[in-house]
């Protein structure tokens, strides 16, 4: 094939990138590759991830305590779509020679790059996390997490962060690890945005398990037996996991992208980053605004803003404008070890509602949501309008102009 023929056929097949499998990624290359008439349509789907295991970010808790998950293949969850997958670090992106770079080896043109990189633990603003703390960042974190809590014996664990990661990986370690004394550090109370009786519940089921609860503490400093609090005083801890505040990756404000004071991608309405449109950014990577603010990190966003960011490609492509993003949130469950959950029902705006569930009953829905986007991919493989069914958010998401 001559030089010239290749480049005819580089520029009529539209290269879209994806970069990240998680929760958002995934969706948004399952829902775009279903969704292409693959007959006329010449589109190359190709889906970057560091590695081919998909990370459950909403059980790594159990995770860290020994319990064996399944492994989810990547590659076996896109089968069938016709998305191609890439394994490898995103090292780099160019958003001006639209170009990514993997393992600093290989390069990937794209012609729409869909960024959904994600956010992490971060480990970088207290002094002494990086060397001393355990993060619930990856499947291998969580694991390396497991084997120490096991080989400890007896002894007291840290958990830092009384948000809803924090709650549930200190009723886990002490629902699996009684021998353990588990303290839970926070400035805030645990559950502080659930309504008084859910988060008394929650108050009360970790008391039940012996998680000692301590609000109003600000961990300074991370040492190796220990955490320092603002103040001066020290709490001996055998091992700290460390699940305060997140961190996006560097990469977008590298390439160019504009982004806000956390590093995360700033989008216009229909989630284009407001920069560079070729770009679409989804899930924790990217800073959507919706009438009640800007979004915060969770599965029951992500997924929809990886689907959208895909029929709304789809749409350009056909030469279509793509529509608005809108969601509101609906739920915030969290699970209290195997046998106790609590789930807080929300207005869109994520403020709580009267009604909630606790015990068994909130135990079952939260495994629901756990396990729900294995039957969701399902379904969009067979059906993709299946997928772009979430709550709008009616008066909560409108966003108003100035």
């Amino acid at each position: 094939m001559s030089a010239q023929h290749e480049a005819g056929v580089a520029t009529t097949t539209h290269r879209v990138v994806i970069l990240g499998a998680g929760y958002a990624g995934l969706s948004a290359a399952i829902q775009l590759a279903s969704r292409v008439d693959k007959r006329s349509e010449k589109v190359r789907v190709t889906l970057v991830n560091a590695q081919e295991r998909f990370t459950e970010r909403l059980r790594l808790h159990m995770t860290a305590t020994g319990q064996r998950l399944a492994e989810l293949s990547i590659p076996e969850l896109l089968e069938g779509t016709g998305a191609h997958f890439e394994r490898g670090w995103v090292t780099a992106v160019d958003a001006d020679a639209k170009t990514v770079r993997i393992d600093d080896e290989r390069v990937l043109p794209y012609d729409t790059l869909v960024y959904a990189l994600g956010g992490m633990a971060d480990t970088a603003a207290v002094p002494g996390v990086e060397d001393h703390a355990y993060t619930l960042n990856s499947a291998q974190d969580a694991e390396v997490l497991a084997d120490r809590l096991s080989r400890l014996g007896s002894g007291t664990v840290a958990v830092v962060g009384s948000g809803l990661t924090g709650v549930e990986a200190a009723a886990e370690i002490a629902e699996r690890h009684p021998e353990l004394t588990v303290v839970l550090l926070g400035r805030g109370e645990p559950g502080a945005a659930m309504n008084p009786k859910a988060r008394a519940y929650l108050r009360s089921a970790l008391d039940r398990l012996g998680v000692r609860v301590r609000s109003g503490a600000e961990v300074v400093k991370v040492l190796p037996g220990a955490v320092e609090l603002a103040g001066g005083e020290s709490v001996a801890a055998d091992a700290v996991l460390w699940t305060s505040g997140t961190r996006v990756s560097p990469l977008a404000a590298a390439a160019g992208l504009t982004v806000d004071e956390r590093g995360r991608v700033v989008t216009d309405a229909t989630l284009r980053s407001v920069s560079h449109p070729e770009v679409y950014a989804v899930g924790d990577a990217a800073a959507i605004r919706q009438g009640y603010g800007v979004m915060h990190g969770t599965c029951q966003g992500g997924m929809p803003t990886g689907v959208h960011a895909a029929v709304s490609i789809v749409r350009e492509l056909r030469g279509k404008r793509p529509k608005p993003f809108r969601f509101g949130y609906y739920h915030t469950p969290v699970s209290l070890g195997r046998n106790d959950a609590v789930v807080q029902f929300t207005h869109p705006d994520d403020s709580p509602r009267r009604l909630h569930l606790t015990g068994r009953v909130a135990v079952r829905y939260k495994e629901t949501v756990t396990a729900s986007p294995w039957p969701t991919w399902g379904r969009m493989k067979k059906m993709p309008a299946s997928g772009a069914f979430w709550p709008r958010g009616g008066r909560f998401t409108r966003v108003r102009e100035a």
